[in-house]
């Protein structure tokens, strides 16, 4: 709630009344108006608009206006943040694939390592202790 120094001084209600006489069909005023009294207030963005409203209309004070463009500049802005661009959970390791692949050309039928390559291939993270076993059956595997 916005807290006024001088309640008998409500520009924002003066604005809205002679934005509505002036111009008595339009909704957006008219709601604007049953809001302020409701709540008490109006965002920045019913301010702004309300603001663009009155500039059209001949009726409303100037230096109301001006007022009105002073309490918009006082309010904070508020911006949403960017969406941080989606990247994968995990990007596969290409040195535990080439090892995996190779380990399955001299041996096809090796069980764990075919585990390893589902693993792989489905895009699962070898657990720590996986990835030491992947690297002693290279060394008792594929001597060089």
């Amino acid at each position: 709630m916005i807290q006024r120094k001088k309640i008998d001084v409500d520009v924002i209600r003066d604005i809205l009344k002679a934005a509505v006489a002036a111009i008595p069909e339009n909704a957006f005023l008219k709601s604007l108006a049953l809001q302020y009294e409701e709540r008490g207030g109006l965002s920045k963005k019913q301010l702004e608009g309300l603001h663009a409203k009155s500039l059209k209309i001949d009726t409303v004070p100037r230096h109301k206006l001006a007022t009105l463009n002073a309490i918009i500049q006082q309010r904070p802005s508020r911006f949403k943040t960017e969406k941080p661009i989606a990247k994968p959970l995990f990007e596969k390791d290409k040195a535990k694939g080439e090892v995996i692949s190779a380990i399955l050309e001299k041996y096809p039928g090796h069980k764990r390592v075919l585990y390893f390559q589902a693993k792989y291939s489905r895009n699962e993270p070898l657990s720590t202790t996986e990835s030491d076993e992947l690297e002693k059956f290279r060394k008792l595997l594929l001597k060089p």
